[in-house]
């Protein structure tokens, strides 16, 4: 039985895209049963199961480290392992096979639009795969775009699983906006408000289709991000009446997430980049009609399940916006069609699909 080291840090921070897909893969594979993980993380302080490792490194000495000289290794720690899985961008310098997983080529192809900590995360990422790293992306547009990137790279694709549905627990209750109780339709869009989420698009959008659904809300649920400043200065030059229908709630509980997405009159995810896109997903699994931009990973996941719309154009996102909140015949179908399109994804392939890899890189790598 292969034994894998297996990055476990995303859980130990906010709940976000990527810590699902380290969960989900990390409780698949432990179900599945043909490897044996050995979970790490890379952190001096961290409260930490009895089984995790502690590579005892301070991250961003180590991020600059490993990123200009490929040092220190890590063979001491993990030396009773068959290879390593980064599951963040991020896999230590090691005399093991490697595995690092990519969701997105955002931060690799805007440097000067991320944090000086991400950067130096793919400058481990790009000495990773001059190193002979191999590859797990998320998506095959991610895929295409890292071939671009770095001639040669041995990428393999493994889509990520469906999402377990959001926790309704008794004993925590949604938080609903005061606004949206009296049944007012309301567009939702879901996540951080970072500049890669394009929410400012969005905001113009509903702007422009506000005047004919007086009544239509947009809420946005997500902790604060890099773009805090430009969803201000779009709100600020609103006139005030549209600007109390726009509600920034912050991070949500699942409870209320759930809420959400079951009230909504539908799920708008204007990204200008995804490497997999769990909200397409919950909004399938709560019958959530979807309108996203065409971009990275969200066709692939999509499907024939969302209207699909350019990132940039907000005469398209008005149309489309108005096109869902007018039209019941086309919401129901989006709706079915959503439904039937969140069965393409299991987290049980993933895992069989990620051993395959495993076995494939030991197999290359001896």
């Amino acid at each position: 039985m292969l034994t894998v080291a297996f990055d476990t840090g995303p859980l130990h921070g906010p709940a976000t895209g990527i810590a699902r897909a380290t969960s989900g893969l990390q409780q698949a594979l432990e179900a599945e049963g043909s490897v044996r993980l050995a979970p790490y993380v890379l952190s001096f302080r961290a409260a930490l199961a009895p089984n995790v490792r502690r590579l005892s490194l301070p991250a961003r000495p180590a991020l600059e480290l490993w990123g200009r000289l490929g040092r220190p290794r890590v063979d001491h720690r993990l030396s009773d392992v068959d290879l390593i899985h980064g599951t963040n961008y991020v896999v230590p310098p090691g005399r093991r096979p490697r595995v690092v997983s990519v969701y997105d080529c955002w931060a690799l192809e805007n440097p000067e639009r991320v944090h000086a900590d991400v950067r130096a995360a793919m400058r481990v990422l790009r000495r990773s795969i001059d190193e002979g790293a191999f590859v797990h992306a998320s998506s095959h547009a991610t895929a295409a775009r890292l071939r671009d990137l770095y001639l040669g790279v041995d990428v393999t694709v493994i889509h990520l699983g469906d999402i377990t549905p959001l926790t309704k627990h008794i004993d925590d209750p949604p938080v609903v906006p005061a606004e949206l109780e009296g049944g007012a339709p309301f567009v939702l869009a879901l996540g951080t408000r970072e500049k890669r989420k394009n929410l400012p698009v969005l905001i113009e959008a509903f702007a422009a289709v506000s005047s004919d659904h007086s009544d239509a809300q947009l809420v946005v649920a997500g902790g604060p991000g890099d773009d805090d400043q430009r969803i201000e200065v779009s709100l600020s030059g609103l006139t005030p009446a549209i600007r109390r229908r726009i509600h920034l709630v912050g991070r949500v509980s699942d409870a209320t997430a759930s809420w959400l997405l079951d009230h909504a009159a539908l799920l708008a995810y204007p990204s200008l980049d995804e490497g997999f896109g769990f909200p397409l997903l919950e909004a399938m699994n709560h019958r959530t009609p979807i309108v996203a931009a065409a971009v990275g990973s969200i066709p692939e996941v999509a499907g024939d399940a969302a209207l699909l719309v350019d990132d940039h154009d907000v005469a398209s996102w008005s149309s489309a916006l108005s096109r869902v909140l007018d039209n019941t015949a086309l919401a129901d179908d989006l709706r079915n069609r959503g439904t039937e399109r969140r069965r393409h994804f299991s987290w049980d392939r993933t895992a069989r699909e990620m051993v395959d890899l495993y076995r494939r890189v030991v197999g290359v790598a001896s």
